[in-house]
């Protein structure tokens, strides 16, 4: 046997259980207990995409020093399904502990001699104190709850507290769950030794939130003046466009009842897409939430968008593909999709969140830089982000800003005689002046089309006024460099050969890979991708290092693959670094992929600069 494990506020906590089977509601009592009790967490739910029966996952990381990314091991498994149960016990770290319902005895041979087993006969308790079916199944996860947190040293009036917010106003079921808790605390308390694993009251969570990307994303449409969402319904995007008429309802209601916004579920795709880009030609701010296999509908439209200038907002919370693929789990594999929509020569302004807190920050700015470029702006989340809770600083908004409207001429300057040519560039930055339908009653009307016109929007095939408005729309996309969010560099501790490179919800998991990889003596320094069109800054960050890793969470390296292209770098010097099982990435992978490429790369050291 193994050594027990021992820690405190520092151990991860993974549940296994079956769809369907009421587990969510104790699973995620847990994780806020732990909350309450002042201690960072990052819980993640793994699920299946079918209602019930299949298996489901969550893994809650306790991390006193606040990491937000998935570390990688189990130090707990609370195995809840037999079909899972060899692949969930080779899951936990040697000195381990398995937590288990033990009212049927098990082989020795399903059992590993380097763990720690507790066994709580949760089948027999639930027998004898209930006589229902579901209501057994149900109380059963409340029990192992109770359990829990005897093991671990939850407070349990913290629980007690959950529960009686949980089922506010029904508080003859708030006590049903409070007695099957104490049944299961009390248990254990009396049959269960105590376990290296601890928790204590700390005071580490400060004024930090608990959401999930898809809402943070959802309110930071409202702040950016979205007053249209058309949208199909599509897994994982689905709570975004609900998280944006939550807040809607209740930021954009009159006092009479009428509302200033509209929701339109579309009957697919590509017509939510097709409505976004009428309301925006129209004025208004749309977008619409979606997923890999939605923008694949959509390239037809979002090439109109970009050829005709119309701005559009796409939030497309990335998943498992091709096709269907793994509906339910995390990639970030819609990067090239994104950045070249549609047929024919097209780039289009991605933006890159890490967080929910830049779900908001991003889901507003979107619908300036939209508005300022007249173009599709793409929000790329994906699932791990959009539809897990993630502890994050509050959200911060400044009431004087305005929205950015970009070019646009009005009556009266029209009347002032201003030449208007719709795709004339004025001022040499590509972007041209656009008006609103109906701005003047015989002045600045233009026909939209998604075929070649000249500068003042006249139909032509003309190869030079092709050409010339192709390369007007380069140097819009160049403009904007300057317009989206920059990269984030971090430093090295001393002068390395070595850089890295990442995006997205790798972020977490990245920044206590670089921590660990550190201590191991590998030292790199570290940018953030955060928007495309690329900064300069991404350049000269790979051209002052010899080999620099490209962090990403898809199979065929496709950021890696963007840089190469508009960067015009070396393939050589760019080392893929790539996760793709549809599980979030994890730090320990991060560490020992880069470990072993670091050690295996032909690196010449940086000369020191001459004196």
């Amino acid at each position: 046997m193994r050594q027990p494990l021992s820690a405190i506020n520092d151990f991860v906590v993974k549940f296994a259980n079956v769809n369907g089977s009421g587990s969510a509601s104790a699973n995620g009592l847990f994780a806020r207990s732990i909350l309450r009790m002042g201690i960072p967490i990052a819980a993640r739910n793994i699920f299946p995409s079918n209602i019930q029966g299949l298996p489901t996952w969550y893994e809650v990381r306790i991390s006193g020093e606040g990491h937000m990314g998935r570390r990688g091991g189990v130090d707990l498994m609370v195995a809840m399904n037999p079909q899972t149960w060899d692949r969930d016990v080779a899951e936990i770290d040697a000195g381990g502990y398995l937590f288990y319902d033990s009212t049927k005895p098990m082989p020795k041979s399903k059992f590993r001699d380097d763990i720690n087993v507790i066994g709580v006969p949760l089948t027999e308790l639930c027998n004898a104190a209930y006589s229902g079916a579901r209501e057994r199944q149900l109380f059963k996860n409340i029990i192992y709850l109770g359990a829990l947190s005897t093991l671990l040293s939850i407070d349990p009036a913290v629980i007690e507290q959950l529960l009686t917010e949980q089922y506010k106003g029904k508080e003859k079921l708030a006590k049903s769950n409070q007695d099957a808790f104490h049944l299961g605390r009390d248990w254990a308390a009396t049959n269960l030794p105590p376990i290296g694993l601890r928790l204590e009251k700390a005071d580490k969570v400060g004024n930090r939130i608990y959401i999930e990307g898809n809402a943070a994303a959802g309110l930071g449409a409202v702040y950016g003046g979205a007053t249209v969402c058309a949208w199909y319904p599509i897994t994982p995007s689905t709570s975004l466009a609900e998280g944006f008429e939550k807040y809607a309802k209740r930021f954009r209601t009159n006092k009479d009842g009428t509302k200033n916004y509209a929701i339109v579920q579309a009957e697919d795709e590509l017509a939510s897409i097709g409505i976004v880009i009428g309301a925006g030609w129209n004025g208004a701010r749309a977008f619409t939430a979606t997923s890999g296999p939605g923008i694949s509908l959509m390239q037809e439209f979002v090439g109109l968008s970009y050829f005709a200038e119309v701005p559009a907002v796409i939030f497309d919370v990335q998943r498992a593909g091709p096709s269907t693929g793994m509906p339910t789990r995390t990639q970030q594999s819609d990067v090239l999709s994104a950045a070249y929509a549609s047929h024919g020569d097209t780039k289009h302004l991605v933006l890159f969140p890490e967080d929910p807190r830049e779900c908001f920050e991003f889901g507003a700015s979107a619908f300036d830089i939209a508005d300022r470029f007249q173009s599709t702006v793409f929000v790329l989340l994906d699932l791990d982000i959009g539809m897990n809770d993630w502890l994050c600083e509050p959200f911060e908004w400044d009431d004087s800003k305005r929205m950015d409207r970009g070019k646009v001429m009005t009556a009266e300057m029209l009347e002032s005689g201003r030449e208007f040519g719709r795709y004339l560039d004025v001022d040499g930055d590509g972007v041209p002046f656009r008006t609103y339908p109906g701005t003047h009653p015989n002045k600045g009307a233009f026909f939209t089309r998604g075929t070649s016109r000249d500068r003042f929007a006249k139909y032509s095939e003309s190869g030079a006024v092709y050409v010339d408005n192709m390369e007007r729309l380069l140097r819009k996309f160049e403009t904007a460099k300057q317009y989206v969010p920059h990269p984030v560099e971090k430093k090295a501790a001393r002068t390395t050969p070595y850089g890295v490179i990442y995006y997205g919800s790798s972020s977490a998991a990245m920044q206590e890979a670089l921590a660990a990889l550190q201590a191991d003596g590998i030292h790199l320094d570290a940018m953030r991708i955060r928007a495309f069109p690329f900064h300069d800054d991404i350049t000269r960050f790979i051209e002052a290092h010899d080999t620099v890793f490209i962090v990403e969470q898809n199979r065929d390296a496709q950021l890696r693959t963007l840089v190469m292209n508009e960067c015009n770098i070396d393939p050589a010097k760019l080392v893929p670094v790539l996760h793709f099982d549809g599980t979030p990435i994890t730090a320990r992978f991060i560490r020992d992929a880069i470990g072993r490429k670091a050690t295996s790369v032909d690196v010449v050291p940086l000369r020191k600069a001459a004196p």
